[in-house]
């Protein structure tokens, strides 16, 4: 086998191998041999199909085969041999043709870049910190409240926090909505489901009550034709209704599962559910933080094309309806962001290398352990993991990048910032 290699690139390779047409002859005839002492065809009896039948019906099929597993054997001989290390399946490019003797094809692809020593001491890295206290426990239990609150009608003005049913049409110009009759709608005041001037408007209104209102609707309202104008909008209350919010008793507290209404039990699990979503939410701050030091420490490193223009297809892809392709536009300008990523995850993954950072079973097991709380059925979500390579290769290299994050704040320049529970749950861009 004669192997030879051109860079075409940066990281981009072009990878040469040419090895004996005997071979691959050989091979052919005794994949042909074997299917003739297998293979049943009508009129022949079993192992007497000779081997001119074999040929002309199958010969295609096993020349494909032979070929394509011969190739795939020699790359992986001659990557070893050339001491490279491809990144993603290579192009592969041949005429499978025998030329002088041999069989020639090339593979093209990207491979690993150099990595520089990574030195994470000068990092300044900002590590939040917080606890649950008893206030967000009780802010926790009002929300549940919230959720589970009924309404009961009333004969008054309406206010906030309010149910109130309406029927209503909106004119600009020449346009009507609906084009005729009213439209029916509801939404609780305050509660962010309708825009403030449409909550404004409502307010002080009881059922019965017909009015007129110069309403500016938003930019991004979802009707074209009203979003970003004034529209003069007829309204009539149908009804409204007050909010009726449960006691925090023990038939509130076994909505929950707790079967034996004890308050102080509920509490306790409210407490164990916020600080695990406190954990991971503290985690992913932190890692974001190690990320994004790291790759503004390296934005020179030379990465994969492949990879960061797959990390750009996968976050257009977020901004974009489930199912549809992103447009090219969008993978442009997301572009930038996916380097950094790219850059991140590399230089993470040769941290642990380096460093020799073995993964902790006992982390993967807690974690876990962790998201199977959240399911009704704990057991059969573990089950799943144990018996899915996939999914438990996504958690372990989850908990690697925890560790590794870990390491990197341990060996930086690190200081803690206090935050409260509200403060690392509200999004970072928020």
């Amino acid at each position: 086998m004669q192997v030879s290699v051109e860079n075409i690139g940066t990281l981009e390779r072009k990878l040469t191998v040419k090895f004996p047409a005997e071979r691959f002859e050989t091979q052919v005839s005794a994949r042909i041999a074997e299917m003739g002492r297998t293979v049943r065809l009508k009129g022949f009896r079993p192992g007497k199909v000779p081997t001119t039948v074999i040929k002309q019906r199958f010969g295609d099929q096993v020349r494909g085969e032979v070929l394509s597993e011969l190739i795939g054997s020699t790359l992986r001989e001659a990557v070893q041999q050339e001491k490279l290390q491809p990144i993603a399946n290579p192009a592969i490019d041949t005429t499978g043709k025998p030329e002088n003797g041999e069989i020639a094809y090339t593979a093209t692809f990207e491979i690993m870049p150099e990595f520089p020593e990574i030195d994470v001491a000068g990092l300044e890295i900002t590590r939040p910190v917080a606890v649950v206290t008893d206030a967000d426990i009780d802010k926790m239990l009002e929300t549940l409240r919230q959720q589970r609150r009924s309404f009961d009608e009333v004969d008054r003005a309406s206010a906030e926090g309010d149910f109130v049913m309406f029927e209503y049409s909106a004119e600009v110009g020449d346009y009507r909505f609906p084009a005729e009759g009213l439209e029916r709608a509801g939404s609780v005041l305050g509660s962010g489901t309708l825009f403030k001037a449409l909550d404004e408007a409502l307010t002080g209104h009881k059922a019965g009550d017909g009015f007129d209102a110069e309403i500016a609707f938003p930019e991004d309202f979802r009707n074209e034709q009203l979003a970003g104008k004034s529209a003069k909008v007829g309204f009539r209350i149908i009804k409204v209704q007050e909010p009726k919010l449960p006691a925090v008793d023990a038939d509130f507290v076994k909505l929950f599962g707790i079967a034996d209404g004890d308050l102080e039990a509920f509490r306790k699990e409210v407490r164990a559910n916020l600080e695990r979503e406190l954990k991971a939410a503290l985690m992913g701050r932190l890692k974001s933080e190690v990320a994004e030091k790291l790759a503004d420490a390296h934005a020179a490193l030379d990465v994969p094309r492949q990879m960061v223009q797959s990390e750009a297809r996968n976050l257009a892809a977020g901004s974009v309806p489930q199912g549809q392709q992103p447009p090219p536009q969008l993978i442009d300008a997301a572009m930038p962001i996916a380097r950094k990523r790219v850059i991140a995850g590399l230089l993470m993954g040769e941290i642990a290398r380096n460093r020799e950072i073995k993964i902790d079973r006992k982390r993967v097991a807690e974690q876990l352990a962790a998201i199977a709380s959240t399911y009704e059925e704990p057991e059969k979500v573990i089950e799943l993991y144990n018996g899915d390579p996939q999914l438990m290769s996504g958690l372990q290299n989850r908990v690697m990048e925890d560790q590794v994050a870990e390491w990197v704040a341990e060996h930086a320049r690190t200081t803690q910032q206090d935050l409260s529970f509200d403060d690392v749950m509200r999004p970072v861009n928020a």
